[in-house]
């Protein structure tokens, strides 16, 4: 699934690029979209961290050729681990390689594992390589940590299994004015990921085709409990400065650390007073003063 497109990923893809470069060859990456558990477990899914486009966006940004995003089916759900490579053959009359990670399972049922794919990549005259895992405190790399590490808001460890920042990336769209009322004028995000990090206030930098260097900024991911019963969060975003965006305009949000998670206030005066508070804590993270 390559979710995240993590450090553990990018050792996989970098193994093949560096191989198709050498080789006059091609680099593609096969993923699928929606999730086996979709499929598989439609009242509880896994949700993902990035949306398909997300993911393909990064994967070309490594420098691959191609990105095959093929729907996961019952067709390919079906297709026996011994003849998995067969089928993927004859729909890549060119494949010669094929790169994995040592946890890659496959075939009917998952029953597949990296010596079975050693093993019939030769019977199909391709090259199997299988990389090893990385670890990091102890713990492989795994797009589970880093969901489960997302939802507690520890953005220090997401950012460093991803191998780059976190971020999303939306379109401003039009708000209810209640943060220049209070204030603190705010960008709201149209953003929904499928995995939502924990709600709360967070430490950003936002950029985009209008700001040049990317800005400092506090975020705000959640409900917004003091001001209105929301059902769907909303990501808003307070630029500390002279901020160059406006609606419609698409932006990226880098998320750096979580600040506090979200709260309840008694009302809009003790909300306003919270608010210069993250600012002034955020802005002495940027060294703002």
């Amino acid at each position: 699934m390559f979710d995240g497109v993590h450090r553990g990923h990018r050792a996989v893809v970098g193994a093949a690029i560096s191989a198709a470069r050498q080789n006059g060859g091609l680099a593609a990456v096969l993923t699928f979209w929606p999730h086996p558990s979709v499929l598989f477990r439609p009242d509880d899914p896994t949700l993902q961290m990035q949306d398909a486009a997300t993911k393909a966006r990064v994967l070309l940004a490594l420098g691959v050729d191609a990105v095959i995003t093929e729907p996961f089916a019952p067709e390919i759900a079906g297709v026996a681990a011994e003849e998995f490579l067969q089928w993927l053959k004859s729909r890549l009359a060119g494949l010669s390689a094929v790169y994995v990670g040592e946890n890659f399972r496959f075939g009917r049922g998952r029953r597949g594992e990296v010596g079975l794919l050693a093993e019939t990549a030769k019977k199909n005259g391709l090259t199997a390589v299988i990389a090893p895992r990385l670890c990091v405190a102890g713990e492989p790399i795994s797009s589970t940590r880093i969901r489960r590490m997302l939802a507690a808001g520890e953005m220090s460890g997401v950012n460093k299994l991803l191998g780059y920042t976190y971020f999303a990336e939306g379109v401003v769209a039009a708000g209810k004015q209640l943060g220049r009322t209070l204030g603190f004028p705010t960008l709201n995000i149209e953003w929904a990921p499928g995995l939502r990090p924990r709600y709360g206030v967070y430490a950003v930098k936002v950029s985009g085709p209008k700001s040049g260097a990317a800005l400092p900024a506090v975020a705000n991911y959640g409900l917004r409990p003091t001001v209105e019963r929301a059902t769907a969060p909303r990501l808003e975003i307070h630029v500390l400065g002279e901020c160059p965006f406006d609606t419609g305009d698409l932006v990226h949000v880098d998320w750096l650390r979580f600040v506090r998670p979200e709260m309840k206030f008694s009302g809009v005066p003790e909300l306003r007073e919270q608010i210069a508070r993250d600012r002034m804590a955020v802005s002495a993270d940027f060294s703002l003063h």
